[in-house]
């Protein structure tokens, strides 16, 4: 692999370096921007960082940005957004007291000949998920949330390792470093929109997010 702007090899998969002590987000969206800790950068159009409520007392991890996020720079627009803003809702969490973002920031795909030009997710490696953590840590540290949810089981094993299993620790308050009993892990809100019996999905991210409602009184 190619070296760095910083002269750094992108083996090392570490974003650690590219992460400033910021004062505040928008300090750290800019440096984000830059970021070439491991080989998604390359291909992707851009850094998609979170947005939100930068007093937001939930943060939501989605796993990585999508086609249309990377194309706007935002974190779930599209349908699992407006899904997931219901969802919210309906569980009685505010979606304006929120910060959304994703476990990895670039955009992981492929492309495949017989789909022309269509670009097709590809779920990142834990060895991505581990060279990104330093951007989610950085933003949970300024952010202070009170509940953090992770949507879907590459957020779970960003946060949690290997050998989560969203359908074994979903819907539970699972304790997390030294904030103790404060993560809820649930479904992601594309795979509602992917299922067969959608009401039912549905029902049970509702039944999820509940439970991190429950944490706010």
């Amino acid at each position: 692999m190619g070296r760095t702007g910083t002269g750094r090899t992108e083996e090392a998969y570490d974003a650690g370096p590219f992460v400033p002590a910021a004062p505040d987000l928008d300090t750290l969206r800019t440096a984000a921007a830059g970021c070439e800790g491991c080989p998604l950068h390359a291909p992707a159009t851009r850094t998609v960082f979170g947005e939100g409520n930068p007093h937001a007392r939930v943060l939501l991890i989605g796993e990585q940005p999508g086609d249309q996020e990377d194309r706007q720079g935002k974190p779930f627009v599209g349908p699992a957004g407006r899904l997931l803003d219901r969802a919210l809702e309906d569980a009685g969490i505010d979606p304006d007291d929120t910060y959304t973002t994703n476990a990895v920031k670039h955009f992981k795909f492929t492309q495949v000949p017989e789909r022309g030009k269509r670009r097709i997710h590809k779920s990142p490696t834990l060895r991505e998920m581990t060279a990104c953590k330093p951007w989610l840590d950085a933003e949970m540290g300024l952010l202070d949330p009170d509940v953090l949810v992770a949507l879907g089981a590459t957020a779970g094993k960003a946060l949690l390792g290997s050998r989560f299993r969203v359908t074994e620790q979903r819907g539970v308050l699972l304790p997390y470093e030294e904030r103790g009993e404060c993560l809820v892990a649930t479904i992601h809100p594309s795979a509602v929109l992917r299922a067969e019996d959608r009401d039912a999905m549905y029902e049970g991210l509702v039944a999820d997010l509940r439970v991190a409602a429950r944490v706010l009184g």
